[in-house]
């Protein structure tokens, strides 16, 4: 972690978290109590990028570029969409309350070390559980049932008991009016990390309805995690779901031309005249990257 510190400076969420679980973080995220852009000038940081919108800036400290976001809150005009930043410079607790699940609702000031868990969050990673703050969590950001899926497979965590049960009631209810923005960024993270147990579990508890109405699940022959390692395929993630109709999705032209590859070979499969999929698909497509 970095060398910058002030009584009302946090560390924030997944750096703490990884912490606590001995895992190695690639993002240190800080949150100050109050106003950081207030804080990066009365501390005479040099200033790269400041957005006072969002209370947030990106200062040089340490000869490494550093983001600072103010504590906030934030509402959802409309679920599903893309929330509206208030109050900055709210109290930290009511900031590390519009978090997803409690394991990321940590905070570890910078001048003490304490750990802030306002919501159990440290008994939840203890009891290797993903748990909601709030029980509108999904309707506010459905994205973040993609989330619990990444964060299952890279911690080895399950769904509490009442977070599984409002998952399950929002699957069956979705608000297809929703930010695909943030959707595809979840999905890309998530089987990017190439994980057939990630791939199984997006199956089986019907995340993949996310995509959009009139989904079916793939009759798949072949293992996607091994074929994907095989192949030394960089960027998976749209192997994993060229399975399904993506047109909800802001796709590239080469994601798109991948996906209609898809769409030919489920029509072969049909016929009986076909080999695994995935095979087929990389040797057709993958002289280069994604």
């Amino acid at each position: 972690m970095s060398e910058l510190r002030d009584k009302n400076l946090y560390y924030v969420g997944g750096v703490v978290r990884d912490e606590i679980l001995n895992l190695p973080s690639f993002d240190t995220d800080y949150c100050f109590e109050g106003d950081a852009i207030d804080f990066a000038k009365k501390m005479k940081l040099e200033i790269i990028k400041e957005n006072p919108d969002f209370g947030t800036v990106r200062v040089l400290s340490d000869n490494k570029e550093i983001d600072i976001a103010s504590t906030r809150e934030e509402s959802y005009p409309k679920a599903g969409h893309l929330p509206k930043v208030e109050n900055i410079g709210c109290p930290l607790e009511k900031d590390l309350k519009r978090r997803d699940f409690t394991i990321n609702a940590l905070a570890k000031n910078t001048v003490t070390g304490e750990i802030v868990d306002y919501f159990n969050g440290l008994d939840d990673i203890k009891k290797k559980e993903l748990k909601l703050l709030h029980k509108n969590s999904f309707k506010d950001d459905p994205t973040r049932i993609i989330r619990g899926l990444k964060f299952s497979v890279r911690f080895g965590f399950e769904l509490e008991n009442e977070t599984k049960k409002l998952q399950e009631e929002y699957l069956k209810n979705i608000n297809y009016d929703m930010s695909y923005h943030r959707l595809k960024k979840e999905l890309v993270e998530t089987f990017n990390l190439n994980k057939q147990e990630a791939f199984d579990k997006f199956l089986k508890e019907k995340i993949y309805l996310l995509l959009g109405e009139n989904q079916t699940i793939p009759k798949i022959k072949a293992s996607v995690e091994d074929e994907v390692r095989k192949f030394n395929i960089k960027s998976p993630w749209i192997i994993y779901m060229g399975f399904f109709d993506l047109s909800a999705l802001s796709l590239t032209r080469r994601q798109k031309k991948i996906v209609e590859w898809f769409s030919r070979l489920r029509e072969q499969e049909a016929t009986n005249n076909t080999p695994p999929e995935s095979v087929i698909m990389y040797k057709l497509m993958y002289g280069e990257k994604c």
